[in-house]
């Protein structure tokens, strides 16, 4: 168990990245967190914002009462705000705020009620300072992750290959393309840090064929290297086939058939890593406390595939899994930016 104690170079390490974020001295910036959050990087986010001579403030909100028939890990989807006006206007007032909730606002109901007002969001990633330090992001990182922006939103096809038997299509045409690379200094803008990754919620009905987890990949939701195959087929975008005779497979079912709902077994988003800093093997140094896995999200290299909610597909639902999958060749048109689990340069 990693040391929750203050330290000067934590204090140094995030005024660092929020200085990316181009926060100045008297800027109002919030800190947004709920009771069960991480107190270390809240209490690192007030201290790094005194360094650069802001103004920060505190929103705190209590952690709601669990609703969901299994835990939730690793959503993007914060429920902390629960549609409560007061907070979601001093938010959208500020000109950057501190995410510290547990599951971030990525995908949060208020997040655009708060970009709308102009803020700057960056969501701290629920980790321990440990991890973030090795993670911090650069304006390198931010003119990779765009280059393969491009590729994507000018790319009509894209197709996922690999060894275990991975066999995917995934048409782009009307897909909401994206990227993080860890800071942002845009207004109406929100990042992740850890970042290095680009993404795709694709359209309705564009996602088919064959997903296989081999040994080694990541099941983030439950925070574990798979030890036995798991074969997924895809059909219009839903996962209608789960394959496989070890424990790995009988959990994805398991959790899957828990939600009671369809749409949890959809895509919400694909794309793949781009951190050349991230480590695949990390999450084995760490306890499950001290870690939320997004490192293991943009490893340089990884084809990441998603489940759950997706807005441009207009589907929604709580049920959610990460899944980085290694040793896989990821072409856009036939070009490949993936290839054996390597970029291409």
């Amino acid at each position: 168990m990693l040391s929750d104690a203050v330290q000067g170079k934590w204090i140094d390490l995030f005024a660092e990245v929020f200085a990316l974020c181009k926060v100045g001295p008297g800027e109002p910036c919030a800190i947004l967190s709920e009771s069960q959050s991480r107190a270390l990087n809240v209490q690192l986010a007030e201290l790094a914002l005194h360094r650069l001579g802001a103004r920060p403030f505190h929103v705190v909100v209590p952690t709601p009462r669990q609703s969901a028939p299994v835990p939730i890990r690793s959503t993007g989807a914060s429920v902390a705000l629960q549609n409560l006006a007061p907070a979601i206007a001093a938010l959208a007032g500020s000109r950057f705020v501190a995410d510290c909730t547990v599951e971030g606002l990525m995908h949060a109901a208020e997040l655009p009620q708060i970009l709308k007002g102009g803020a700057r969001v960056l969501y701290i990633s629920n980790e321990h300072p440990d991890v973030l330090e090795r993670l911090v992001p650069s304006p390198a990182d931010e003119e990779q992750v765009r280059a393969g922006m491009r590729r994507m939103r000018e790319g009509k096809k894209l197709k996922v290959t690999s060894p275990a038997g991975t066999d995917l299509d995934i048409a782009l045409g009307g897909a909401r393309v994206g990227g993080v690379w860890g800071y942002t200094e845009k207004p109406g803008t929100l990042s992740h840090w850890p970042g290095g990754l680009c993404l795709a919620f694709p359209g309705p009905k564009s996602v088919n064929g064959t997903l296989v987890l081999a040994p080694g990949d990541i099941n983030l939701t439950f925070k574990r290297y798979l030890e036995s195959p798991v074969r997924l087929t895809v059909e219009a975008d839903y996962v209608t086939r789960i394959e496989g005779s070890g424990l790995d497979a009988e959990l994805t079912r398991d959790y899957f058939a828990a939600w009671g709902d369809r749409e949890a077994y959809a895509v919400s988003h694909v794309g793949w890593g781009m951190n050349r800093r991230a480590r695949w093997d990390a999450l084995a140094m760490y306890d499950r406390g001290d870690v939320n896995g997004t490192e293991q999200r943009a490893f340089a290299g990884n084809f990441l595939y998603s489940t759950g909610a997706n807005e441009v597909a207009g589907r929604h639902t709580l049920g959610h899994f990460d899944l980085p999958l290694r040793g896989c060749t990821v072409s856009i048109d036939g070009h490949a930016v993936v290839r054996d689990g390597s970029l291409v340069a």
